[in-house]
């Protein structure tokens, strides 16, 4: 069977910890090896990017294959191909087929579609591939014994209850630590992904509460995480959003909250001094570069784990 990444939830926990520990083996050796000569990876963008695609080429080429970046107002779909039709063609040229998409329906059909894996890559759902690497970078910079001691993490995620935030609540509820969003009222994560993470919170011991008040949400935090107010597609209401979530804004009195050893996190790109303190962004606890940085080396173990 090929091995499709659409979701975190489609990963036992054992295969989450199995894909950090490969991610941490290829950062402590950075070599270029040979074992994905001969293949490559069909990359469709229908969102613009720069970790996604950087990492994404980068880490394919160092481990001996090739990518080729296709923008979707470059292929037939801008003209109406189907997605199906588009999966069966690409499928019969490419490896593996990386996709950040508009629509996450759009890479459920993909995937279902295509004879080789799919990766998603970004879709207004989720974003499996970026919880990866900010679970390998909560672990280095706590400075955990092991993996599974993500089991005791204790994560704020700070503004809007976008798809970042709820591939943080599958992967609280798979790997059972405790999570605490604080969105403002009516900018809370689907209910479709609280029912998901509820789910495996009941079979993990993991947590998802929900705390209006970011100051209390914070409190006892190991990580405290955000991410842009008005995510791609939603740029009209950014004036708006503003005005809603600047009381959400990560700064120095609310990280003053957490635990003194907390780090802060942000997938990037940030809007500065807007849901993240310019000060914060650059300061002693951000670990925003590292978790850019370990994008690279949790795709290196995503491509292996798909195409081995």
């Amino acid at each position: 069977m090929k091995k499709d990444l659409l979701s975190i939830a489609d990963l036992p926990e054992a295969d989450v910890y199995q894909l950090l520990e490969e991610a941490r083996r290829r950062k402590t050796d950075r070599r270029f090896t040979r074992e994905l000569e001969g293949r490559t990876m069909g990359m469709i963008f229908q969102k613009p990017s720069t970790r996604t695609s950087v990492s994404f080429a980068v880490a394919i080429a160092e481990l001996g294959g090739v990518s080729l970046s296709m923008n979707a107002q470059d292929l037939q779909m801008k003209r109406g191909e189907s997605v199906s039709d588009t999966a069966r063609v690409l499928s019969r040229y490419v490896s593996v087929i990386m996709i950040r998409a508009n629509k996450h329906s759009d890479v459920e059909e993909l995937a279902r579609y295509a004879t080789v894996p799919v990766i998603n890559g970004l879709t207004d759902k989720e974003h499996p591939c970026q919880v990866l690497s900010d679970l390998l970078t909560a672990f280095e910079s706590l400075r955990l014994a092991k993996l599974k001691d993500l089991k005791g993490l204790r994560v704020a995620y700070v503004g809007d209850g976008n798809n970042v935030a709820q591939s943080w609540m599958l992967a609280a509820g798979l790997l059972g630590f405790q999570l605490v969003i604080s969105c403002p009222e009516g900018y809370d994560p689907e209910k479709e992904y609280v029912r998901k993470a509820s789910s495996l919170c009941e079979k993990s011991g993991g947590q998802v509460v929900f705390e209006r008040n970011p100051h209390a949400a914070v409190a006892d935090a190991s990580v405290i995480y955000t991410d842009v107010w008005a995510s791609m597609g939603k740029e009209d209401e950014s004036a708006h959003r503003k005005q809603v979530f600047m009381p959400y804004q990560v700064n120095e009195a609310l990280l003053r909250r957490a635990r003194g050893n907390a780090v802060v996190m942000h997938c990037l790109p940030a809007h500065r001094d807007e849901e993240i303190a310019g000060s914060v962004l650059d300061g002693p606890q951000s670990v925003v570069f590292d978790q850019a940085e370990n994008r690279l080396h949790v795709q290196k173990a995503v491509l292996l784990n798909c195409l081995k």
